[in-house]
């Protein structure tokens, strides 16, 4: 099966709750964005990676604004379920920027990325790596033409705009990502879209949910 979660920041404890410990052979557990795990590239870091990479399911995640983006682009591009990945340590990737990925049977769009320019995102990322590039956006928009714009999931990290605005009142924001994202929403079919960044554990029907805490099944009760 396949289990979303959102933003973990580096905590170890979310792969020990009871949520993901439930987790069988063969399952794949996504987290929208803001993992943590790869920030500082040391020792220590290496062998919390490789403990994750051995668990006996696939983790994916996509970037967030609060992940190391420099870091994350040393890792090998591969391909992956049909999309480019990065692959971090065993079974656990990274879902590249764009990409169209098959797991069990199901179509998945990943894009990651940020856009809040908070203290925290700048010190990481002071040259905004956490807004995709033309070409990002352009690869997105040919892969889901090759899916004729048709897909089960949506895995972002930032929502859509219109979304955030519901979710977050009177924040206006405009970005290249709001923008891409206004595109996808219009264009592209899908049963659910999963993201996380703001912090909160909340469906938005009707197929949309905002993450944080909480592990859910992809075909689940929203």
């Amino acid at each position: 099966m396949i289990y979303i979660t959102g933003d973990m920041h580096g905590d170890i404890g979310r792969f020990k709750s009871k949520e993901v410990r439930r987790l069988k052979k063969g399952d794949t557990l996504i987290v929208c964005g803001d993992f943590g795990f790869v920030w500082d590239g040391s020792e220590r870091e290496a062998k919390t990676l490789k403990w994750i990479g051995k668990r006996r399911f696939n983790t994916l995640f996509v970037e967030g604004n609060h992940d190391n983006i420099s870091l994350l682009c040393s890792y090998p591009i591969t391909e992956w379920q049909g999309g480019k990945t990065r692959e971090i340590s065993g079974k656990l990737r990274l879902l590249c920027r764009g990409e169209v990925v098959t797991v069990e049977d199901k179509k998945i769009f990943a894009f990651g990325g940020g856009g809040y320019e908070d203290e925290g995102a700048l010190a990481i990322n002071p040259e905004g790596q956490d807004l995709p590039t033309p070409e990002e956006i352009e690869n997105g928009r040919q892969n889901l033409i090759k899916h004729d714009y048709k897909v089960d999931y949506i895995i972002t990290h930032r929502p859509s705009r219109k979304i955030m605005q519901f979710l977050l009142m009177g924040l206006n924001t405009a970005n290249v990502l709001d923008a891409f994202f206004d595109e996808v929403r219009e264009k592209c079919a899908h049963r659910r879209w999963f993201f996380g960044c703001i912090h909160k554990n909340k469906p938005v029907p009707p197929g949309e949910m905002a993450l944080f805490t909480a592990v859910v099944s992809a075909d689940g009760e929203l």
